[in-house]
């Protein structure tokens, strides 16, 4: 054990800069491994809930890096907010509404051609944001071949031309 707070630091005092390179090689393998644990879904664009987590995780690993936080307590915690995220994705899957309170749902832009103003206007997505989503279709769709346009959970706007 003396030999692991020779190594990391106790903590108590100012880290060595050896010591901070020990433990940012420590963090960044365990972090690897909770990014493989976590899934793909932790760093994608993805929803709120997704980026939260990347947010914090990378507080949490930061501040263990610098020795502003406690070495093992904030591994663990960190493990267990991946833990959470999993468990809270694999609940997701299995009931819609805990996805749908969890991760939000989609919204109707378009609906047949017509812009849904009170959809657009309660998500803050302004009509240039619907027509540079329809130019990144690429095939020179206009507004009134336009099926369905959703605004997705990840922030995307997806849309559907007309038959």
């Amino acid at each position: 054990m003396e030999m692991i707070q020779y190594l990391i630091g106790s903590g108590e005092e100012t880290i060595l800069w050896w010591q901070a390179a020990v433990r940012a090689t420590i963090v960044f393998f365990l972090a690897i491994i909770m990014v493989r644990l976590g899934g793909k879904r932790i760093f994608g664009k993805h929803t709120a809930f997704d980026i939260v987590l990347g947010i914090v995780l990378g507080s949490i690993l930061g501040r263990t890096i610098t020795g502003n936080a406690p070495f093992f307590a904030s591994i663990i915690a960190a493990f267990t907010l991946v833990f959470l995220h999993w468990l809270m994705a694999v609940t997701s899957f299995r009931w819609d509404s805990v996805g749908d309170l969890v991760k939000g749902n989609f919204q109707i832009l378009v609906k047949d051609g017509e812009i849904q103003w009170e959809s657009m206007k309660r998500n803050h997505i302004s009509e240039r944001d619907l027509q540079e989503a329809i130019r990144l279709l690429g095939n020179g769709a206009r507004l009134e071949e336009i099926k369905m346009a959703h605004y997705e959970r990840s922030g995307d706007i997806s849309i559907q031309i007309k038959d």
